[in-house]
């Protein structure tokens, strides 16, 4: 049995080897098609993914959200995809990537859609997070087939178009609508370190109303911008707290806060009259997002209330909306089978020890492990998302780690389908 397993995993490498160049025009054709989120108009990528799927012999069947459930997500279009290959009785593995991104910003001296290839490397946005892994998980399955080797259980491809705002209408809605219901999973995700535990994140939306006046004469009205800099002062005071509180998860460290967006006013010659600012609360593991929301508020509530207005000047007035709440992905006793074959195959493929630690970031994961889905985040990139640029100028990915993360998946679902 031994020698079998042997005599595959090099029929697999060698199989990833001879397709690469073609996994690698797979992905450049997948960056090709923006996928930015905002404004999240993601249904052609979709469609184009289900033609290259196609072409390749893995037919997708396309899960259109209802367009009323995506306008209120704040998006414009999803189409997830589920591939379902079907080996015989046994678990049900599923493999996730997203393809929504964040539009790519400045300073690029690459098309961030061109899928440019410069010194073994492809740049373009959702190289490296995560259209790398809808071509690692594609041709993984696709090498684990080409063995012709008798399998047991399944395997679905969940290409999914909604991480950045929460996966709502993403993973959640393909999980809700009894569309999936697997036994283990793996996301999308990087190839030095399988991650098994990540952070949460509540996002909230803080508007500030005071009373717009002319700047000529600011004290008759209540200066919106100047009430809400105090109430963020209170706010980002609260990181020296939290860098008390430490996570007993290696790989994440405390709690933090930032704040991403401030808007508001109408012109420089007049007191803005409102100002919103949406704030980013990252939250540990051990923590209950509950009372992180509950003290947020309170924190803001009573800001405002010590907040001062000119003499005679109107009170101000807050409003705070949640805008996201990502639970903390806790690692699952029954991960342990994903765990061990990816740590395997990742030290044989990579020559080094793979990790198993917890990540700062959130990620859909969450919401399979939330119903009692094990699952794991490993898959094609750098040590790092610095390295990465994700979310950043020059996003890319070195191409030998997709071919090696391919071989490292294929491994294990080979492992997972024969045990």
């Amino acid at each position: 049995m031994t020698s079998n397993l042997n005599s595959n995993y090099i029929a697999i490498d060698s199989w990833v080897d001879a397709h690469f160049d073609e996994q690698v025009k797979f992905l450049q054709e997948l960056v090709r098609v923006p996928t930015d989120t905002p404004p999240g108009n993601n249904a052609p990528h979709a469609e184009r993914t289900a033609e290259l799927l196609a072409d390749m012999g893995l037919k997708a069947e396309k899960h259109a959200v209802p367009q009323e459930e995506v306008i209120a997500a704040g998006l414009e279009t999803i189409t997830n995809l589920i591939v379902r290959r079907k080996y015989g009785e046994g678990k049900t593995i599923a493999l996730n990537a997203h393809g929504d991104v964040v539009p790519p910003g400045e300073g690029w001296t690459h098309d961030p859609y061109g899928g440019e290839i410069v010194d073994g490397k492809m740049y373009g946005r959702a190289t490296a997070v995560s259209k790398c892994d809808m071509a690692t998980f594609a041709f993984a399955v696709r090498a684990l087939e080409s063995l012709g080797a008798k399998l047991s259980g399944s395997v679905e491809l969940h290409f999914t178009y909604d991480e950045e705002y929460g996966g709502v209408v993403g993973p959640d809605w393909l999980l809700n609508k009894g569309l999936t219901k697997p036994d283990l999973m793996i996301a999308a995700g990087f190839s030095y370190q399988v991650i098994v535990a990540h952070n949460g994140c509540l996002q909230l939306e803080v508007t500030v109303h005071g009373d717009m006046a002319h700047a000529a004469i600011p004290d008759s009205g209540t200066d919106a911008l100047q009430a809400a800099v105090h109430i963020l002062n209170a706010l980002y005071a609260l990181n020296a707290d939290y860098l008390k509180v430490s996570s007993e998860v290696t790989g994440i460290t405390h709690p933090y806060l930032n704040v991403g967006q401030i808007v508001g006013g109408t012109n420089t010659n007049v007191i803005p009259g409102s100002v919103t600012f949406k704030v980013d609360r990252r939250m540990i593991p051990e923590e209950d997002p509950a009372a992180v929301e509950a003290s947020l508020r309170q924190t803001i509530e009573q800001a405002a209330a010590s907040f001062k207005p000119p003499r005679g000047g109107r009170e101000i007035s807050v409003n705070v909306r949640r805008l996201l709440l990502s639970r903390a992905m806790k690692p699952l006793a029954g991960n342990q089978p994903l765990v061990a074959a990816i740590q395997k195959h990742g030290e044989a493929v990579f020559g080094e020890a793979i990790p198993d630690l917890g990540t700062p970031l959130y990620t859909d994961v969450r919401l399979y492990v939330e119903r009692g889905i094990p699952g794991v985040i490993y898959g094609a990139g750098p040590r790092t998302v610095l390295e990465s640029h994700a979310k950043r100028a020059d996003e890319r990915l070195d191409l030998e780690d997709l071919r090696r993360a391919t071989k490292v998946i294929a491994r294990t679902l080979l492992d997972l389908t024969t045990s």
